[in-house]
């Protein structure tokens, strides 16, 4: 994952710490962070700090956060949402609308999900980062948003990024989760 900075872990934490207090004091201390990419190695390099970014504002919302420990729930909501859209923000900056609004449909459904308790963010996620601004998401979505069958996402992310990979951010994925 490219940065300016070489690390992109040092440049999500340091860009939230340069936008509040809040996130400073909410930052792990170095040691603690892990430094573990989940879906941005499915894909392209261009969209990794972005995903990760976004993944990091999701774990805030429904996980287990890897460089982060707000002290209260309103902290890590709110955090988590600065990273939604500052990574949305960084995928606008190297993609195209097509995979800011792939992203944008990504917080949304994964919001649904957990709200109905259904399973199939992962496959929402892999799909999503495999498959970024390429238009190919429409129909696997309103799959799993009707039937709930997040089969079609996971087939599309498996027959981009292929099997391991997908496999390893699968495995990864859970064990972030709460």
């Amino acid at each position: 994952m490219p940065t300016s900075t070489g690390n992109p872990w040092d440049t999500i934490v340091g860009e939230a710490g340069r936008e509040s207090a809040l996130w400073i004091a909410a930052a792990r201390p170095a040691e603690e962070q892990e430094h573990e990419p989940v879906f941005s190695l499915l894909a392209e390099p261009r969209y990794a700090l972005g995903v990760e970014t976004i993944y990091e504002g999701y774990l805030l919302h429904y996980g287990k956060p890897r460089l982060f420990a707000p002290e209260d729930h309103d902290s890590a909501l709110l955090l988590g949402d600065y990273l939604y859209a500052h990574g949305l923000v960084r995928i606008e900056q190297v993609g195209t609308v097509e995979a800011v609004n792939d992203l944008a449909e990504l917080i949304a459904v994964c919001a649904y999900l957990q709200a109905e308790q259904i399973k199939g963010d992962a496959s929402v996620w892999a799909a999503t980062a495999a498959l970024l601004g390429e238009g190919a998401l429409d129909d696997a979505r309103t799959s799993l948003r009707l039937d709930n069958d997040p089969g079609p996402l996971e087939r599309l992310a498996r027959g981009r990024a292929g099997d391991d990979a997908v496999e390893r951010a699968l495995a990864a994925h859970a064990e972030r989760l709460r």
